[in-house]
């Protein structure tokens, strides 16, 4: 880290700023002086140089600043108020903007802050997190906020170039690059080597799979810095939760035109290191299926192995800043250690082994529910018919597709492809080492078949969980379904037809085979998902 520019005193600028509010604190990053109040927040950018970035210039910095704005707008709209001039009074003193601040009249431009509303530290996930306050609800509502988010970006011809393997190379031979000279204080020659052949190697080995990640529109505009200390969850008011995430990166693109699965892994790598890979596993779970990406599955390994290093590489960064005290620089060279180690292994696996749990039943037996149910025990990606079939005609999760019986979205042609690519999506989490649930009615015994040959081929345990509920329970669930948007299409006026084709599932041995009573219950079913099925210690959940 190189200053190019004369710097502001960091001792200084807390003083000048504690004028406005004593009880302002200020902390340094490896780019910024970020000053907090108990209501505002100035972020002033470091007059510094690392290679990926270059503050060294008053209009640079401003620049940046404008970009920091903008940018994050899209995910915190009311958090960034804007870009202030720094400005050096008469009278000697600094201070943000004028007359705003300082009340002493226009002065001359020292630098440029982003002006920022200050969000209650109790509401930050890695607070949360620590405080045994980050629950499943909240991570379901970060995952359908960042499919949201992904799904709005921006995603064309620039923002797919730097998705192509050479592209990602880079990034990633940059970082060996740039700590070539220091890694050996940190890990072993033979484990740096070990890293660097497994990133360089998963993007010589997998060409063809990063290129159809951008044929399928996957490689956006999207967030670059994607950590717990970013993402703020506030559910102290009436209504559903609310999340905003805050500090994208924006002074440089390549960092941010990258795969969705890249944002993803940034912060599911975050939620290992803390301990906690149950909740890491149900982020990209859910993101998954919202989405409808589990191909994300095929490349999410590498990314959390590539965010790691970054990690470490930045507090590489901060260990070696003069300018840093010596009791933060001690941590930072813990903290590299630590990340160069965890990006040793590209393989960020489930603590459950992997295997096929197909959920089946008639229209209205409760699968949708019992899947989900599994999904959260399990940590594990839902694959499901319903939306499954949806995203392959194009629409909403929510919008009907009301054909009759075996005709139109469910001819049973159209039928045989949704099973086939419900099935290639379960194929992609299993070859990650992860568990699957896909949750369809499984009619057929030839359905059934192919899930379960599905588990042969990759050699993992296969359970299929039959959900049970007499015609009466179905039908008012079926009355109660049809009041409110769902992402099934079953209905009454198909029930019987239905129920008719159904095939008796009498072919599986009774090892593979579970009934589950899904009038009984759901406390009553939870215990025999448990006692039956491989799933996450009871409790662990907050």
């Amino acid at each position: 880290m190189s200053p190019v520019a004369p710097a502001l005193d960091r001792t200084t600028l807390l003083r000048e700023f504690q004028r406005l509010e004593p009880s302002i604190t200020l902390v340094q990053t490896h780019i910024s002086w970020v000053l907090l109040g108990s209501r505002e927040v100035w972020k002033i950018k470091r007059p510094v140089s690392l290679g990926f970035l270059d503050f060294g210039t008053l209009d640079q910095r401003k620049a940046a600043c404008e970009a920091e704005v903008a940018l994050n707008r899209r995910l915190a709209p009311d958090v960034y108020l804007g870009v202030l001039p720094l400005l050096r009074h008469a009278s000697g003193h600094l201070a943000p903007g004028s007359p705003d601040h300082g009340g002493e009249g226009p002065g001359e431009l020292v630098d440029w802050v982003v002006h920022m509303r200050r969000l209650p530290d109790r509401d930050r996930a890695d607070v949360r997190l620590r405080e045994g306050r980050l629950r499943r609800e909240h991570i379901d509502l970060v995952a359908r906020r960042m499919v949201e988010f992904h799904a709005a970006a921006r995603c064309d011809e620039t923002t797919a170039a730097f998705g192509r393997p050479e592209a990602i190379a880079v990034n990633v031979r940059e970082n060996f690059d740039q700590t070539r000279a220091s890694i050996a204080r940190f890990v072993t020659p033979a484990q740096a080597e070990e890293i660097e052949q497994a990133q360089v190697g998963f993007l010589e080995q997998q060409r063809a799979l990063l290129l159809a990640r951008i044929e399928a529109e996957c490689v956006r505009d999207g967030h670059g810095d994607l950590r717990l200390e970013h993402v703020y969850i506030r559910d102290d008011g009436p209504g559903e939760a609310e999340v905003t995430i805050i500090d994208c990166i924006e002074f440089n693109d390549r960092f941010r035109y990258a795969d969705v699965a890249a944002d993803l892994a940034f912060l599911a790598m975050d939620l290992s290191e803390h301990g906690h890979v149950e909740l890491s596993e149900h982020l990209v779970a859910r993101y998954a299926q919202h989405a409808g990406d589990h191909d994300l599955y095929a490349v999410l390994d590498f990314y959390e192995g590539y965010r790691a290093y970054v990690r470490g590489k930045i507090a590489a960064f901060v260990a070696d800043d003069p300018s840093v005290d010596h009791d933060r620089r001690v941590r930072a060279e813990a903290s590299a250690r630590h990340y160069f180690l965890l990006s040793l292994s590209t393989e960020r696996r489930s603590l459950l082994e992997p295997a096929v749990v197909a959920v089946a039943g008639i229209i209205a037996s409760g699968k949708s529910t019992v899947a989900e149910l599994l999904g959260f025990e399990m940590s594990a990606p839902v694959v499901d018919a319903d939306r499954t079939r949806k995203q392959l005609l194009g629409v909403r999760a929510t919008q009907p597709v009301h054909d009759g019986a075996w005709q139109g979205a469910y001819d049973l042609s159209f039928t045989d492809q949704v099973y086939a690519e419900v099935l290639r999506r379960a194929g992609v989490v299993l070859a990650s080492g992860r568990p699957v649930i896909v949750e369809a009615s499984f009619r057929s015994r030839a359905q059934r078949e192919r899930a379960r040959a599905l588990a042969r081929e990759h050699g993992v345990p296969f359970r299929l969980v039959e959900c049970r509920a007499s015609p009466e329970i179905c039908r008012e669930r079926l009355r109660e379904r049809a009041k409110r948007a769902s992402v099934s299409d079953g209905r009454l006026e198909i029930f019987d037809d239905f129920v008719a084709s159904f095939e008796p599932i009498d072919e599986l041995p009774a090892q593979e085979h579970l009934v589950l009573d899904t009038g009984a219950p759901l406390d009553d079913n939870l215990v025999v998902l448990r006692n039956s099925l491989r799933t996450w210690p009871p409790g662990l959940w907050a």
